[in-house]
């Protein structure tokens, strides 16, 4: 019965912050002098309508599935990793080159890339958690300042020494990846790509590990209570790297699925245009760092922005509603975390470290 009670008041919050959203998204729809009934019952159909438009919304759903579970895995640990977006550029990039040039049949090329947009992700988001732990350098600004480094970086790899000279030489983008090396579709005629397999198995592995092993207790310690986590003898510097390692591989592994499953090549801007890494954690904060409920609100933001294609086609409401509606969300989410850490602050200036 208390399990009920606390899975009902861990929904009660996200399910909250989509009512405020949809009554201000109503308000603002209402304002340019469209009709709220229409105007959602669009965005329904362009997300929902039809198996066209649903597996569009899974398949923009898939990176920010992916994103949002790193990020999730991050915040549950207490580390606040910003640099998804850097993460999936450079697992991107990664994957594009090593599908590209790595020797060997199809199927070996597409485990390699997906191995190298894990690795290439992870390693970027352990370095800034290697520079928060052994130097102290604040997480929040590192991650979120490679970003650029990284975006910086890949864009060069395809304007340069990577770029595709027998496209469109007005596009930075690398050469197209053989056929062999593409995701397999999982429906003939529509978008959704293996990528989506991938990430449903990632969530259920990374709900087991939250809850059944010995890293995920030590994790889930160290982001409630780190004096007492370091107190049990939790080491923090390898705790840092490790959990951002893992954070920074699903959001590689996010920009990999994207490269492989939808672009074939990496496009300078392509994966950062469609904000997937401020999705992801937009999904992860709506969920309070729940794996399953990561899923499920980055079906429900994707949904969002596919519906909104559809009101901007079929009504004269544009297609920022979306947006608005997104900004309140992350407001009402936000204003929680901060009360929380408000709080919890208080109370360790009045009861020392024991908090």
């Amino acid at each position: 019965m208390n399990t009920i009670k606390q899975q009902a008041k861990a929904l009660a919050h996200p399910l909250a912050a989509l009512a405020i959203g949809l009554i201000v998204g109503a308000l603002a729809i209402l304002l340019v002098g469209g009709s709220v009934f229409e105007t959602y019952g669009q965005m329904w159909k362009g997300a929902f309508g039809s198996t066209y438009f649903f597996t569009n919304t899974l398949t923009r759903a898939v990176p920010i599935i992916l994103i949002g579970l790193g990020l999730a895995l991050a915040f549950r640990a207490g580390f606040f990793n910003l640099g998804a977006e850097g993460q999936l550029v450079l697992g991107g990039i990664a994957a594009a080159l090593t599908a590209l040039y790595l020797p060997g049949p199809g199927w070996m090329k597409l485990i390699g890339a997906l191995l190298a947009g894990i690795v290439s992700g992870g390693l970027w988001s352990a370095f800034a958690g290697w520079l928060d732990a052994k130097f102290k350098v604040n997480l929040l600004i590192t991650t979120l300042l490679l970003n650029y480094v990284a975006t910086l970086f890949a864009g060069y790899l395809v304007a340069n020494p990577f770029k595709d000279t027998k496209g469109s030489a007005a596009l930075a983008q690398s050469a197209m990846i053989d056929k062999s090396a593409w995701l397999p579709k999982l429906m003939a005629g529509s978008s959704l790509h293996a990528g989506f397999i991938i990430a449903v198995i990632a969530t259920i592995v990374l709900f087991w590990i939250m809850r059944r092993t010995v890293f995920g207790y030590e994790m889930n310690m160290t982001g409630s209570n780190p004096f007492f986590a370091m107190y049990g003898g939790i080491k923090s510097l390898p705790m840092v790297v490790t959990t951002m390692f893992i954070s920074g591989g699903f959001a590689g592994l996010a920009g990999a699925v994207e490269v492989l499953g939808m672009q074939y090549r990496y496009l300078d801007g392509a994966l950062t245009s469609p904000n997937y890494a401020w999705s992801g954690l937009m999904a992860a904060l709506l969920a309070g760092s729940n794996p399953i409920g990561t899923a499920f609100a980055a079906i429900l933001l994707a949904a969002l922005q596919t519906g909104a294609m559809g009101v901007e086609r079929n009504t004269e409401v544009p297609l920022e509603i979306a947006s608005v509606i997104q900004a309140v969300i992350v407001v009402f989410v936000s204003a929680k975390f901060s009360y929380a850490f408000i709080k919890r602050k208080k109370e360790r200036n009045t009861n020392g470290t024991t908090v």
